[in-house]
């Protein structure tokens, strides 16, 4: 099978691992590394044993599919560009800066049948592959996505940055339309919220609280999932997983000798290569992404409508 050539446009904080992952990886020839640091381009390249780049422009007739790790305000532009010329993206996360943007990408990309895939690397955490299918029909479900502030990402408030991740997660587990919400946010050390916390009233009747915060000293990232005769515990960040079930011939609980604890077995690889295989093997068999753009749109809509709601 012949490798998928691909470019990783912006090795910053994220997208080094990118092209680290990419450089080694059994289906795909990482052509190049595009940033407007040429230092740190040329840096990043060596690493990966590949080219630098300096604009999208110089790797477009070189490539067949791009990774877009910029800042968000240069998603559209970037993406559209790539598109436009037929080849397949993998747009990080949030997908585009307004909900018109990834609604013009989406129709090109369908209309040029290309693979757009959009970057929440949190469905490819191990912990969470291993409790999808114990989801069924959730009545509640609480996240708190939890940690210290980091100055490199102040220029976003924590909806965009840090919630939409779950809001994604969400949208993918109940799989029902959003009725209404309630939501309240607070800058602490920066221009936007740096704390924010959404309950979420579902169409079926699930409700989900989720809290976000980067005003905390411990990390702490899980999900709480409670459905009919079971709890499910997701720990995002140590990747573990614990399912509290009743048992099968058990009509009422009278003591934890009638509660199933199942620990199924979590892999221990690393979410982003997970998700960067799973992009190239859409790119190869032509199938649709497990996050596509029309996902990573309704994840950005959402957070849109929840930051106007605490008007930031």
């Amino acid at each position: 099978m012949n490798k998928i050539k691909i470019a990783v446009i912006g090795v910053g904080s994220l997208g080094q691992h990118h092209a680290r992952i990419l450089s080694t990886h059994e289906n795909a020839e990482l052509v190049g590394v595009v940033d407007a640091d040429v230092k740190r381009g040329e840096t990043i390249a060596k690493k990966c044993n590949t080219a630098s780049f300096t604009d999208v422009k110089e790797v477009m007739d070189k490539i067949q599919a791009a990774v877009i790790s910029v800042p968000t305000p240069y998603h559209y532009d970037i993406a559209k560009q790539l598109l436009q010329a037929g080849i397949h993206c993998l747009v990080e996360k949030p997908f585009t800066e307004t909900v018109e943007q990834s609604t013009e990408l989406i129709r090109i990309a369908r209309d040029k049948n290309l693979i757009l895939q959009v970057g929440h690397v949190e469905r490819f955490n191990p912990a969470i592959i291993a409790a999808t299918p114990y989801v069924k029909e959730p009545k509640f479900i609480e996240v708190n996505r939890l940690g210290p502030y980091d100055p490199r990402t102040s220029h976003i408030g924590v909806v965009l940055d840090l919630m939409i991740h779950d809001l994604d997660m969400l949208l993918n587990f109940v799989k029902s339309k959003v009725v209404s919400f309630e939501a309240v946010g607070a800058k602490i050390l920066s221009e936007h919220e740096d704390i924010a916390k959404v309950r979420i009233k579902f169409a079926n009747g699930c409700i989900a609280d989720v809290s976000t915060s980067r005003v905390t000293i411990d990390k702490y990232r899980k999900i709480r999932i409670f459905q009919k005769d079971s709890y499910i515990s997701v720990d995002y960040a140590g990747k573990s997983l614990k399912i509290y079930q009743k048992k099968p011939n058990v009509s009422v609980v009278k003591s934890l000798l009638d509660i199933d604890v199942i620990k199924p077995k979590v892999q221990t690889g690393e979410p982003l290569a997970y998700e960067l295989t799973h992009f190239l093997n859409c790119v190869i068999e032509g199938k649709k992404p497990l996050v596509s753009g029309e996902q990573g749109r309704d994840a950005l809509e959402l957070a849109h409508d929840i930051l106007h709601y605490m008007q930031f």
